[in-house]
């Protein structure tokens, strides 16, 4: 299984971008998906994540008041609503699901499965 990442485009600074995270088979993980990003020359980061079964979310601090995680479970999508976007947000963006709570909690790439494909966000100032 592998989720499916989309959405992604180029914005000036001060713009919004719509992400979407869809699963190619089974429905998520209850315990969380989070969505990652990695720029060129740089470790792959957490961003956010949402616990499907508990409703938690998580944040990295600098895009906290700017992105927003939520779930459709009708649609079997998880969305990063990114606004007010900035030129160092500008990376591949990627969604993976969490095993367990405790890896969900991690934010660690290490602990999150599924990886597939990424989304470019382009962000020019």
């Amino acid at each position: 299984v592998q989720l499916q990442a989309s959405g992604g485009g180029s914005v000036q600074a001060g713009g919004s971008l719509k992400l979407s995270c869809t699963s190619s088979g089974r429905t998520f993980s209850k315990y969380g998906v989070g969505w990652f990003r990695q720029a060129p020359g740089k470790e792959r980061e957490f961003v956010a994540a949402v616990s499907l079964g508990t409703g938690v979310t998580l944040y990295r601090d600098s895009v906290k008041g700017r992105f927003t995680i939520y779930s459709d479970n009708a649609r079997k999508t998880v969305y990063l609503q990114m606004n007010s976007l900035k030129p160092e947000d500008m990376a591949a963006y990627y969604c993976a699901s969490a095993g367990t709570y405790y890896n969900f909690m991690t934010r660690s790439a290490g602990q999150y499965d599924d990886w597939g494909q990424g989304t470019q966000v382009t962000v020019s100032s």
